[in-house]
């Protein structure tokens, strides 16, 4: 187990060999986000340690984050404001489409920013104290952190709508009925959950997860034809490795473990 240490003022990261574990340390502002936290998430998954297979995306205190620290908006121009939205869309990109899958542990307030920056991990589990919201519009503003491409396309743009016209709180079940996460575990347990999910994602091969972060999205995107055709080509990318010949030989000589049931899902 590594030593914590620290990205910046207000992330803090361990090592745990293959996965590393970051965690929002701004407890008394609700893990608000500012820049310097975005920009430090943001460098570390565009170029993640070598020995990092897997990454958990956690926070101190009773709220994963609050959203954006709105101080930061009070005196930009409309320029300023547009750089400042951009300059969240490449670090959430980094973390969506990197190399390192990323577990989140929601808990608490999840909202504004802090969604945007929820729903660009991979996977998300979910405490029951979670709680989803879009109140920008009651503060005369609009999302900047990605937001508005990535939630419709896990809830529907009708969703996204009501919360932000409305002000519409949705409740840790009622989320991952919508997808917003896809486990929900016992209060307290999230981090256990994501350290879990994470580990097992680590014994993938690489060339698979790099496959699943960098393919998925972009054949979603695509016409039928063009998303099939892509299919093979990183089908054909995957199997070809040496990695995936020799996990495919253990199967076939009966070594590796079989898909089961597993009860306990929720």
């Amino acid at each position: 187990m590594g030593n914590p240490t620290r990205l910046s003022e207000h992330v803090r990261l361990e090592v745990r060999d293959p996965i590393a574990i970051l965690t929002l340390d701004r407890p008394d502002k609700r893990n608000a986000l500012d820049g310097g936290t975005v920009q430090a998430l943001g460098a570390f998954f565009a170029d993640p340690p070598p020995e990092v297979s897997a990454a958990v995306l956690t926070s101190s205190g009773e709220h994963f984050s609050a959203g954006l620290d709105l101080s930061e908006l009070t005196t930009t121009t409309v320029f300023e404001g547009v750089l400042h939205s951009r300059s969240w869309h490449q670090p959430f990109d980094n973390i969506q489409l990197g190399t390192v899958p990323v577990v989140s542990v929601l808990r608490g307030a999840v909202i504004g920013g802090g969604l945007e920056l929820a729903i660009s991990t991979h996977i998300r589990v979910a405490e029951p104290s979670a709680y989803y919201a879009l109140p920008e519009g009651s503060r005369g503003i609009f999302v900047g952190g990605g937001g508005s491409v990535r939630l419709p396309r896990l809830i529907g743009v009708h969703r996204m709508a009501d919360m932000m016209l409305t002000g519409r709180v949705i409740d840790a079940r009622s989320g991952l009925d919508l997808g917003i996460s896809q486990y929900l575990v016992g209060e307290g347990e999230g981090l256990a959950k994501a350290v879990e999910l994470a580990m097992r994602i680590a014994e993938n091969s690489r060339v698979t997860n790099y496959a699943v972060l960098q393919t998925l999205p972009r054949i979603a995107e695509m016409g039928p034809h063009e998303g099939l055709f892509v299919e093979s080509l990183m089908a054909a990318i995957s199997q070809g490795s040496d990695e995936a010949k020799s996990l495919l030989e253990e199967f076939l000589a009966g070594r590796a473990a079989k898909v089961v049931r597993n009860e306990g899902t929720r």
